[in-house]
């Protein structure tokens, strides 16, 4: 029995034994002799994670049932190109290949003559399926290579908005306007992070994954693509219509401070931008500054009937003009109008009616609600760059004619973004909302971060201000826009139109205007409100030609894509 038993040992030791054998011997050709050809494979195979593969965050715009949808993202494209040493019969080479890929025959040739260059790119940016067809005709000498890039499945959907990736001074990619300037620390993608070998980078530098994955992942927008190409149409409709130099909108949701939708036109195409001349990259309704015209009239009335200074009844008589400090005042018409009542200061857009609350209201509070209390002359800190401030400058004075005509929009000068913010204020019961375009961050380490900044919610106005002036924008759609035929009978929308006079050197340009329309609805409880602007429009003096179109287009679209409850 015991003899039995040491057999048995010794034949696992044998066992044993020849097993290590055998690794040692097939480690040593593994690694000695067979060495080098595996470390060619090898190097095909495994990408390091300090080498520069492309990678980067994806945008998403939400669509309304929470879906989303990729806006900017990374694909691959291939590119195509020989290498003229190995190329036996080129033109059998090059009637193949055009077979699948039209290319430029004299280019060819030139670059396959070059018999000592190893390397002559013919094609950039191929499909997949291109680049299959290319490789099943197995010819020698040619090359596909996989290239990594930016692309913007919508083009140019959402351009202003978006950015996109070019290289800085150092020829790095990076994010150049939008929201790829403005969130780069969150979309850039550090080459330690890309397509490792896991268990080859495990215990080399597992500390720098985990600390790139914690400030590196995607953003999803308040963007909701559905409106943003609804409205992206109605601009270019106006833009087309009358030859205007630029179009543009902000919907909001002035609850929350959500950008439902924000356009420019003219965009431009983001795969395709390198050769496009005449159009601004940068976003006028973040960086531009305008003097906005009568819609500030909706302002100028909260503020003195939440001081107090007036109220809906109170009149006053319009004598058509005025004169402060040796300048006169006019109405768009230079009309008198008698004594009339607040209403008709918004609904016939009267100068000298709301340079009558500017008098009563006194420099001191107009200043401190323009100023202070909507911040006007301020950034909004709206999550996209370059964002200017206003000019505000005027109120600084203590002149009668400056806070006269800046009760009208004029002599003062906003963006865009803060003269919607200030007006959501009016829309949403009195709070001063924080406008943003990102609704939370997917971070790579599967944590999200979601924004939500109803805590910063500051009233400005009393409900009953705001109510009132509800009552007051709503019977200027229901009985004076296009004489009411834009009446609804189940919702309540209120507006106003405002036509500003381009500013000169000298004065202002009695043949150019910047178009503005503001209205929200429903009137008491609003779910959206809509900025639009229209700069330069041909064979158009007033807003209310050219933007109340878009403006009901676009309402009666939100109501419906929103599910908005009747009100009345």
């Amino acid at each position: 029995m015991r003899k039995l038993l040491v057999m048995r040992i010794w034949m696992m030791t044998i066992v044993f034994v020849s097993i290590v054998l055998l690794l040692v011997v097939r480690l040593y050709f593994l690694q000695v002799i067979d060495g080098p050809a595996y470390d060619i494979e090898a190097s095909h195979q495994y990408v390091n994670t300090k080498v520069g593969i492309y990678d980067r965050g994806n945008i998403f715009m939400t669509h309304r049932g929470g879906t989303k949808i990729a806006s900017a993202t990374v694909h691959s494209r291939f590119i195509l190109a020989i290498d003229p040493r190995n190329i036996v019969d080129s033109e059998d080479v090059y009637k193949k290949i055009n077979e699948v890929l039209p290319i430029d025959e004299e280019e060819y040739k030139y670059k396959v003559a070059k018999v000592k260059d190893p390397y002559e790119e013919l094609a950039k940016g191929l499909t997949q399926d291109i680049a299959d067809s290319v490789r099943r005709l197995k010819l020698p000498g040619v090359i596909l290579t996989q290239q990594r890039e930016r692309y913007y499945p919508g083009g140019d959907m959402g351009s202003h908005i978006l950015g996109f990736v070019g290289f800085d001074e150092n020829n790095n990619k990076v994010g150049r306007y939008g929201l790829e300037r403005y969130y780069e620390d969150i979309l850039a993608r550090d080459s330690s992070n890309l397509y490792v070998n896991f268990f080859a980078e495990l215990f080399t530098n597992l500390s720098d994954l985990a600390e790139g994955g914690a400030r590196e992942g995607d953003i999803v927008l308040t963007i909701d693509p559905t409106v943003q190409v609804f409205v992206e149409e109605e601009i270019l409709k106006v833009k087309d219509k009358w030859g205007s130099k630029m179009t543009a909108v902000i919907v909001m949701d002035p609850q929350t401070g959500e950008i439902l939708a924000m356009a420019v036109s003219p965009k431009f195409d983001l795969n395709n931008f390198n050769n496009i001349s005449g159009v601004r990259f940068s976003n006028p309704l973040i960086s531009g500054v305008y003097e906005m015209g009568s819609i500030i009239k909706v302002l100028t009335m909260a503020i003195g009937i939440d001081t107090g200074a007036v109220k809906a009844e109170t009149t006053y008589n319009d004598k058509g003009s005025l004169t402060l400090n040796g300048a006169t005042i006019h109405n768009y018409d230079g009309r008198a109008r008698g004594v009339v009542p607040m209403q008709e200061v918004l609904s016939q857009s009267l100068n000298t009616g709301v340079a009558f609350i500017a008098e009563r209201v006194g420099h001191k509070q107009m200043r401190e609600y323009f100023i202070d209390k909507l911040s006007l002359g301020e950034e909004t800190g709206i999550d996209l760059p370059a964002e200017a401030v206003g000019m505000v400058n005027n109120l600084e004075s203590e002149r009668e004619i400056e806070f006269a005509t800046a009760s009208f929009g004029q002599g003062v000068a906003f963006t865009p973004i803060a003269t919607i913010r200030a007006l959501a204020a009016v829309a949403n019961g009195g709070y001063m909302v924080q406008p943003h375009m990102v609704k939370r961050i997917e971070y790579n380490t599967g944590l999200d971060k979601k924004f939500d900044y109803s805590d910063q919610k500051v009233r400005v106005f009393k409900p009953e201000t705001a109510e009132t002036i509800a009552k007051m924008l709503t019977k200027v759609v229901d009985e004076v826009l296009a004489g009411g035929k834009h009446k609804m009978p189940h919702y309540s929308l209120g507006i106003k139109t405002g036509t500003a006079q381009l500013a000169t050197a000298g004065g202002y340009r009695d043949d150019a205007y910047l178009h503005t329309f503001v209205g929200y609805g429903p009137s008491y409880n609003a779910e959206f409100i809509v900025l639009l602007m229209n700069l330069e429009p041909n064979g158009a003096r007033y807003a209310s030609e050219t933007l109340t179109d878009p403006f009901i287009n676009i309402s009666k679209f939100l109501i419906n894509h929103l599910d908005i409850a009747p009100d009345r």
